[in-house]
């Protein structure tokens, strides 16, 4: 594994980008596309940001630097915290401010103002959630004082920028934006427009709300013991949690005696238990809650998708055991590729460090977020992993036209009418009607008008709503939707000098709930569990809730003091890949049920174990080799007994050979682990896919993008043609498990029972079905060997992974569902690509949909402790967010590789690899 290769030099690659794009033009141009004549050269390069020289930026009480190196990476220098956060906002604008606009547009639920109608639902939803009232009230009755006046500095910086900087002078995007929208132009960033980000994060990592939903529409077909089968209980015994026997604390003061721990509820929670006989409950929700499931996976479209692969690594290993004596932390966190990415890389340095100047950070931030959201100081690092916790509950509520029923009184709704701006079109009015639970999500769409009818909260013995065939709403309760004071944590973490410090930034961490792992320079390393994680009075939130019903509310959250934790644990190292935090049968609160399985947190231990045994030591480059292994643990289970299948066709027999020998790696060009994917794919879609319900069926990738009329070909974004990504359509034959360890443990629990149910298939008049395990895997071995052959080829020694394990980078917004010919400016790719699902190296793929990664580590770090100039680093696509600028995706090449970069830290270092430096004066 390479160290640190750092490649050609980003600039001598930008005047040959530059050429081609001259050429492309021309093409344009000369073919007579009818958006060509917008595409000149001066339009290319007019946003391109400035990096050298000197700007006036008003509001600054002293002058700025503001250093970049060759691959674009600002470093910036200021003599007081609201200097440095104003130059932050500049800069994150001058790079990606056609980012920030979208971003503040989605969760203010505005985007209609932007892109037309096709996003009125999706802002009707938005809007029905709040997100932006909920950022609003944190800023004006949460954030600490200090926090709101470097919001404001951060928004003064971005908006200095706008000041002078309109239309293809923003970004090319907004040229583009100009077909559609006559002339779109940005209002002023806002304090609220950087905290209401933080929503859309806990969105895409909000927990269980998927798998509640899929619960409850799963017991219209199958019995309570098959779904148990399909949610199996982690593997405690098998894959280690967090904190293995370390410290959490006891229940202080802050504990309510009065309140039950969550995790004494048993039985199948908040709707009692779920008979899967074919009850009126479970067949009306096959109409009606699906369409909830649909609304609910096709709102993140713009943050990518929700799965159980989405999650992360972190590991931090002390210095007993590593090579520089001093702990060694690295942290990548599994999110959608987005074109540009998500992290935004970054230095924040006060030029005397003091109390009244604590800042000398660097790190990922988020553009449009003042601070550094993961990476280090001069003191500590930090990193995170999504905890998982299950933070959110669906309510069934008995309605009225005027309120709902709760302990056998009618409570009025409380309403607002929120108005819809639509670009090129009429604007749209919607109520909005809350709950003591929530908002109404089921009002939103017509098919969910009727969601909840006959809703699954229980039968026979264990009904608690005997009347359900009067139908109810459904209602959102999530603690994102609360105020909550995170920002503060942002900017504690940034200054916290040991591990008291990063305790107490955790404290103020509500939302999304993390993982927290910690090491600084002196020696010490640590893991904190924060966020706001309710404790409910009844039930434990895996399906459902009566809402009318007061004894199934949240009766507060847990303890911060009470939440896990370690410092310093014997065994030298920490791991949190996504696994259980600690075992539930140590501890008195439910923190969730649905975590992912352990496949990827145990392959870490298990070789971060055998690289110390015997005395070894672990090195940085051991810390890079980690992130990039890519072994398969289902293919560890499941190859042996493929292998053992008798195969008869020697057309297949090929296939099975390339098992024999294979490690289980799943490197791009591996012939055996695309035949081994293709074989897992198609077991999953033999065994499970016919049997589970069809609302579950669909799932997986878009399969095209079309006009919402179907009335004709995409032309433009003119208003007139709605588009939209069409999620819902999907080949019958496609497999309908995502693939992910769940589905892993789910095997492994039937892999030794060759008579298992699941095993068995209906089969056709033309093909028998499988009567056990043996003839399944034999089937699925066939079809993966004809899968294979239309897609790569006959001859098997043509075959890799990477020909079916394809990155595709899009421009999140145009690049999606623009013009096909902007779509092909603005998009980058594909990459073949090594890793997998559940793999350490975590590039994710959907069973459901195909091969194609549909999330990726989206950006790498490991941090050097002894020496943080020797730090590493790397982010998905590059600093910049213009599309035909040299820093694009000019890092892309590299982290498919799975190299990383020099990571400078301190001003010598930073200032030997600058290449260009830009003063801001008052």
């Amino acid at each position: 594994m390479p160290a640190n290769t750092t490649g050609s030099s980003p600039k001598k690659k930008k005047s040959r980008r530059l050429r081609l794009i001259v050429i492309a033009v021309v093409l344009l141009l000369v073919g007579g596309v009818g958006y060509g004549a917008y595409w000149s050269i001066s339009t290319v390069r007019a946003s391109f940001p400035e990096t050298t020289g000197s700007l006036q930026l008003k509001g600054l009480s002293g002058p700025v630097q503001v250093k970049r190196d060759d691959y674009g990476i600002p470093q910036i220098y200021a003599g007081t915290p609201e200097d440095l956060f104003r130059a932050q906002g500049f800069v994150q604008a001058q790079d990606r401010f056609w980012e920030m606009d979208v971003r503040r547009h989605m969760t203010a639920g505005r985007l209609s103002e932007m892109f037309g109608s096709g996003q009125v639902e999706t802002d009707a939803f938005l809007r029905t959630m709040g997100w932006h009232r909920v950022a609003k009230q944190e800023y004006e009755t949460k954030v600490s004082a200090a926090t709101r006046k470097y919001l404001r500095a951060y928004s003064d910086g971005v908006n200095a920028y706008l000041k002078d900087h309109q239309g293809d002078a923003l970004s090319v995007e907004y040229a583009a934006l100009d077909f559609k929208n006559d002339g779109y132009k940005p209002e002023k960033w806002t304090p609220v427009d950087s905290l209401a980000w933080l929503k859309a994060m806990a969105w895409d990592l909000r927990g269980n709300m998927q798998d509640e939903v899929d619960r409850a529409l799963a017991s219209n077909r199958l019995s309570a013991k098959q779904i148990d089968e399909l949610y199996p209980s982690y593997p405690y015994s098998r894959n280690k949690p967090i904190v293995q026997g370390g410290a959490v604390n006891e229940v202080t003061d802050e504990f309510d005696p009065k309140g039950t721990p969550a995790g004494s509820t048993s039985g199948t929670g908040g709707t009692g238990s779920v008979d899967g006989g074919a009850t009126g409950a479970a067949q009306g929700l096959q109409t009606q809650l699906s369409s909830l499931s649909k609304t609910l996976d096709d709102v993140p479209a713009l943050l990518g998708p929700n799965g159980t692969g989405i999650g992360s690594n972190s590991w931090v290993v002390s210095g007993k055991y590593t090579t520089t004596g001093k702990p060694l932390l690295a942290n990548d966190p599994h999110l959608a590729p987005q074109l540009p990415s998500v992290w935004y890389q970054m230095g924040l340095h006060c030029k005397q460090v003091s109390s009244a100047c604590p800042y000398d950070t660097a790190g990922f931030t988020f553009a449009g977020l003042p601070g550094v959201v993961i990476g280090h100081n001069q003191d500590i690092s930090w990193g995170m992993t999504n905890l998982g916790a299950d933070v959110s509950d669906l309510y069934l509520e008995k309605v009225t036209s005027d309120g709902y029923l709760y302990d056998g009184k009618q409570v009025p709704f409380t309403t607002r009418e929120e108005t819809i701006k639509v670009a090129g079109g009429t604007s749209r009015k919607i109520t909005v009607r809350t709950t003591n639970n929530g908002p109404i999500v089921s009002d939103r769409d017509d098919e969910l008008a009727g969601v909840g009818k006959s809703a699954p909260v229980g039968s026979g013995a264990d009904d608690v709503a005997p009347d359900r065939g009067d139908g109810y709403a459904v209602a959102l309760k999530w603690t994102a939707l609360t105020p909550s004071n995170t920002m503060d944590s942002v900017f504690k973490l940034n200054t916290a000098k040991n591990f008291s410090d990063f305790r107490k930034a955790a404290r103020d961490f509500a939302v999304p709930s993390q993982n927290l792992i910690y090491a600084d320079t002196k020696g010490n390393i640590g893991y904190q569990a924060p966020g706001q994680i309710p404790v409910r009075s009844k039930g434990d939130g895996r399906y459902p809730a009566p809402g009318w019903d007061s004894r199934y509310k949240w009766s507060k959250y847990i303890p911060q003091s009470a939440l896990p934790w370690e410092l310093n644990p014997d065994r030298g190292y920490i791991v949190t890949a996504n696994q259980a935090v600690i075992d539930k049968k140590s501890y008195p609160y439910l923190l969730t049920d649905d975590w992912g399985y352990g496949a990827r947190s145990q392959r870490i231990t298990d070789l971060i174990e055998s690289k110390v045994k015997d005395g070894g030591k672990i090195s940085t480059d051991d810390m890079q080799s980690l992130q990039m292994d890519n072994s398969s643990e289902i293919a560890k289970l499941l190859t042996p007994y493929l292998l053992k299948i008798d195969v008869k066709d020697d057309y297949v027999r090929q296939a099975q050979k390339l098992l024999e020998s294979w490690d289980y790696t799943q490197d791009s060009d591996s012939a055996a682990a695309a035949y081994f994917n293709a074989v897992w794919r198609n077991t999953l879609k033999l065994a499970f896919g016919d049997k589970l319900p069809k609302e579950l069926r669909v799932k997986g990738e878009c399969l095209r993008v079309r006009p919402a009329d179907d009335s004709g070909p995409l032309e433009d974004l003119n208003g007139n043609t709605r588009l939209v990504r069409e999620c819902g359509k999907r080949d019958p034959d496609m497999a309908q498990p995502d693939g992910g360890d769940r589905w892993y443990e789910v095997v492994r629990k039937i892999i030794k029972d060759p008579k298992n149910d699941w095993w068995k298939t209906a089969g056709t008049r033309n093909k028998p079905g499988a009567t056990n395990r043996d003839e399944l895997l034999g089937q699925a071995m066939r079809a993966a060997r004809s899968e294979l052959t239309a897609k790569l080829g006959k001859d098997i020694n043509s075959w890799s992974w990477g020909r079916l394990h394809r990155l595709t980078l899009k421009n999140q917004t145009l690049g999606t569902d623009g013009p096909g010919v902007v779509q092909w400016l603005l998009n980058r790719g594909p990459w073949n690509l090594s890793g997998g699902e559940a793999a350490v190296n975590a590039t994710g793929w959907n069973a459901a949909g195909g091969y194609d990664v549909t999330w990726v580590p989206s950006m790498r770090m490991v941090v050097n402790l002894d020496n943080l100039d020797k730090s590493r680093w790397i982010n998905l696509t590059g600093a910049s967010g213009h599309a035909y600028n040299a820093h694009y995706t000019d890092q892309t090449e590299k982290w498919a590789k799975g190299e990383l970069l020099p990571w400078a830290f301190n001003k010598s270092a930073v200032d030997k690899a600058t290449e260009d430096e830009l003063a801001l004066t008052p």
